[in-house]
């Protein structure tokens, strides 16, 4: 699977949001909001393709969590981003 082209990670009023590329694509109803390991994921996943694995690979290395924990929490994660219309499968 791979994030979808136009779509950006932004810190705004110190929160991380994902939207469309450029100010006049801003739905402000369409904002995605991550915290900060959901945005470390983001920005390992930006502009290649990846897998639930490889997800949990980085969340264990990053976070030293267990795999199983990982694996879970990142299944959640990518379902939150395929109903958010960001994921190309």
């Amino acid at each position: 699977m791979k994030l979808k082209k136009g779509f950006v990670l932004r810190e705004v009023c110190k929160q991380k949001i994902v939207t469309a590329e450029g100010l006049e694509n801003i739905n402000f109803n369409k904002l995605l909001s991550l915290n900060d390991s959901a945005a470390f994921l983001w920005e390992k996943a930006e502009g290649k393709d990846f897998t639930l694995d490889d997800l949990a690979d980085a969340l264990v290395e990053e976070y030293g969590i267990e795999r199983e924990r990982a694996l879970k929490d990142c299944a959640s994660l990518v379902e939150n981003w395929r109903s958010a219309g960001v994921l190309d499968e």
